[in-house]
């Protein structure tokens, strides 16, 4: 039985720019035990972030394989993969992505929609991430009505409503002021303490470096 949470065995990612090939990943091992805190840093171009998007499936490797839970999801077809990513792992973007038009229930619950399940059974879990977030009193905004910071805690919350084990975020402050960036990081404190979620999270900010528990470093495609 396979011991991490996350593993990769031997990532190359190239891109053609071109007929130039630019080496992002170059020959990436590294695992991550389940409940860890990961913090991968790394300078601008760095390929921190290209290595966080094969980890989570969101782009595939020129060669090698990622394993997730003991599943190689290198070698899963697109429909398989989006499956698992709406499942069994959540994200977090630095511009929150939400949609317009839903309110924070809505945009919360949107991966509950997209498979299929029924509303009804999450209403629980929703008032319980509604507290953790703080957002229980702006449950029928908009994301136009909400503070950077609030719209944050909207992608939070969803990236959890899943009960995901694992949670991928990319520079979740990278956009907000220190003091509400700090507001995430001890949300994500706290997730991952109180509830046991595996995070791995890109950041160039030292101080949000801070609130992980282990450190990995990304120079050239070089983990090290």
């Amino acid at each position: 039985m396979n011991k991490y949470a996350i593993e990769a065995k031997n990532i190359i990612k190239d891109y053609m720019i071109g007929n130039v090939v630019n080496h992002v990943l170059r020959n990436v091992s590294i695992g991550i035990m389940p409940g860890e805190f990961s913090v991968v840093m790394g300078s601008s171009g760095s390929g921190k972030s290209t290595l966080l998007y094969v980890l989570g499936g969101l782009d595939n490797p020129t060669s090698g394989n990622v394993l997730m839970n003991g599943r190689d999801i290198s070698q899963f077809d697109d429909t398989k993969r989006s499956i698992m990513r709406r499942k069994d792992i959540g994200f977090i973007f630095q511009f929150y992505n939400l949609i317009p038009n839903l309110n924070v229930e809505e945009n919360i619950l949107l991966p509950v929609l997209l498979d299929g399940k029924k509303i009804g059974n999450y209403k629980k879990q929703l008032k319980e991430l509604l507290e953790i977030v703080n957002l229980t009193n702006k449950c029928n905004h908009k994301p136009h009505e909400l503070s950077g910071g609030q719209q944050q805690r909207v992608a939070i919350a969803r990236a959890l409503i899943n009960n995901p084990s694992i949670i991928f975020a990319d520079e979740p402050t990278g956009n907000l002021d220190s003091k509400t960036g700090t507001s995430i990081l001890s949300i994500l404190k706290e997730i991952n303490y109180e509830k046991n979620k595996t995070i791995l999270m890109v950041t160039h900010s030292k101080e949000a470096a801070q609130y992980g528990n282990r450190m990995i470093y990304v120079r050239d495609g070089i983990v090290g």
